[in-house]
């Protein structure tokens, strides 16, 4: 559980500090815009893969904190047993999206922009880079699920 939570404190400060940055960017954005008459030209770009770093690694993070959304009229209704039962199954079916989805999907996606060479139009950054958070974000997902299911 220590690992557990040293990922967890890392991870939100990961998220703060790329939160933070963003704002920096799109107050800078604003200022350069309407008070200076000429906009920086990386800005929206940068806000945008910030906004997927945060929102995926986010996702991550409260999958994590098992804080995320979840309709729980019907499994309230089942006996106790029947909600364990319930709960491993979303477990285990949480951790097989990860895997297929992201962790070799996000993999597949940034092996193929990373062999095509593509970059981002102003910025110039690898796309690979990007990308490269969807995968990272399975892995942490299927962590937590696992350690979730370990602890039950």
């Amino acid at each position: 559980m220590e690992l557990r939570k040293n990922i967890d404190k890392v991870l939100a400060y990961f998220l703060v500090t790329i939160m933070g940055i963003m704002v920096l960017n799109v107050l800078w954005q604003v200022f350069s815009r309407f008070l200076l008459g000429s906009p920086s030209s990386f800005t929206d770009e940068l806000a945008r893969y910030l906004m997927i770093w945060v929102g995926i690694l986010g996702a991550a993070y409260v999958s994590g904190k098992n804080l995320h959304v979840a309709i729980d009229v019907l499994p309230k209704r089942f006996s106790e047993a029947t909600q364990k039962k319930l709960q491993l199954i979303v477990h285990w079916l949480v951790i097989l999206f990860s895997l297929g989805a992201l962790v070799i999907g996000g993999s597949r996606l940034v092996y193929i922009t990373h062999v095509l060479d593509q970059h981002s139009p102003a910025l110039q950054v690898p796309l690979s880079l990007v990308y490269l958070v969807i995968p990272i974000s399975g892995v942490l997902i299927i962590y937590y699920k696992i350690s979730d299911l370990l602890k039950d």
